[in-house]
């Protein structure tokens, strides 16, 4: 059972790690990345005395307390809420008055050992294609005949943190009039999508495979890939041929969602998924004789909530593997709503689209989707008088020490 809401959880990731981090290490480190180790240290370290902090004094009552800094790894389950509040309140700038469309790709099993051993390479790969079907699709006349806006973001994880790289797309419901290569025209129209469907996931599908293979295949002949050691094999080019066969010959998975109700629905949808690790401390039940049990939802099991058990090791190497390369981008934008010309096609939209009063509309749908932030107030007294000072990682240590004492 997950705690209530606002109540911070019993255990945490960063209690596993501390207990069970070490002899991690010792068994995996070799095969660590730097990213994958600087996540492991930094999520151990995470609010406490070794990244200092600062003490937070009340007018009011005089209350002392000491808040130790955060790490601010974008993999710590503790350090997401601000950035994705933040993160938020600029995306609401770019929303238009349209029905707005979810659609995920999903990477097959057989190419997953591959991406896992090639992260940087085969997950921007992923994103790339992804973004390449739904503009080639959505350009041709056939289907929309329109440049649509596309905000992306990588998952790489299943609920039983299995390595599951999918993509989730939030699409517009149509877009700005262009030529079948998805050139905006001269003199643009806005092209609406039909109310309740987006494109033929069939379609897309087809064209995801084509466009992901076509770069495999690139990266294979540009020696850009490293095999691991279950995929030696594809090293021989005739092994390669049959591999790439097989996958080309089945379906690869492309599910299109209902479409979203409006901003408001769409600000919700983002604020669960876009700022989302591998698991939440939420989800983390119990550790015990060097055993976590978990919390998770069985997709194939009509979603029902049920319960993993498994070492402290596995659960470490489960989650280290959803650690991203350094500086790998893993939300970004597509068509209208690309950065470099994203404000000048966005207005062009609202025009079209006859927006007289759309900017405070999305606003207000920002604002109720967006939990406000209530003042921090004082643990003793509930005051919001507060003063504080900070400490260096020494000062806190020495402070933490001696609060304890007088505790005791």
């Amino acid at each position: 059972m997950t705690p209530p809401l606002g109540q911070r959880p019993t255990l945490e990731v960063a209690d596993i790690l501390r207990q069970h981090g070490q002899a991690f290490r010792a068994r995996y480190g070799a095969v660590l990345t730097a990213a994958q180790r600087q996540a492991l240290h930094d999520l151990a370290v995470c609010r406490t005395a070794a990244l200092g902090g600062h003490v937070e004094e009340c007018l009011d009552c005089g209350q002392e307390t000491i808040a130790y800094n955060s790490c601010r790894n974008r993999h710590c389950p503790k350090c997401q809420a601000l950035t994705r509040a933040h993160w938020l309140e600029q995306q609401a700038e770019h929303l238009l008055p349209v029905a707005y469309h979810h659609v995920v790709f999903t990477l097959p099993a057989e190419v997953g050992e591959l991406a896992l051993a090639n992260p940087a390479i085969l997950y921007d790969l992923l994103m790339r294609s992804a973004a390449a079907t739904l503009r080639a699709v959505a350009a041709d006349p056939k289907h929309l005949g329109g440049c649509i806006g596309v905000l992306m973001v990588l998952h790489t994880w299943g609920q039983n943190l299995h390595h599951h790289p999918h993509v989730h797309c939030v699409v517009t419901g149509g877009g700005l009039s262009c030529n079948p290569d998805g050139k905006i025209d001269v003199t643009p129209h806005w092209v609406a999508c039909r109310p309740g469907f987006f494109l033929p996931v069939r379609v897309l599908s087809r064209v995801f495979r084509q466009e992901y293979l076509a770069g495999v295949r690139a990266a294979f002949e540009q020696g850009q890939l490293r095999l691991p050691v279950g995929l030696q094999s594809l090293s021989e080019r005739e092994n390669r041929a049959t591999w790439f066969a097989a996958l080309a010959a089945k379906d690869w998975v492309v599910y299109a969602k209902p479409p979203f109700g409006g901003a408001e629905q769409v600000l919700k949808y983002l604020a669960r998924y876009t700022h989302r690790v591998a698991i939440s401390n939420a989800r983390l039940l119990e550790l015990r004789e060097g055993h976590v049990s978990f919390a998770y939802k069985d997709y194939a099991d009509d979603h029902k909530q049920k319960t993993m058990t498994m070492t402290a090791e596995e659960f470490l190497r489960r989650f280290v593997q959803h650690v991203l390369p350094k500086g790998f981008v893993k939300v970004r934008h597509y068509g209208l709503l690309a950065n470099r010309q994203r404000a000048e096609r966005l207005e062009q939209c609202r025009r079209l689209l006859l927006v007289v009063h759309g900017a405070a509309a999305l606003s207000a749908s920002a604002e109720a989707a967006v939990e406000p932030v209530e003042p921090h107030r004082c643990a003793k007294c509930g005051g919001i008088r507060l003063i504080y000072r900070e400490l260096t990682s020494a000062q806190s240590q020495a402070r933490g020490a001696t609060m304890v004492q007088d505790s005791s």
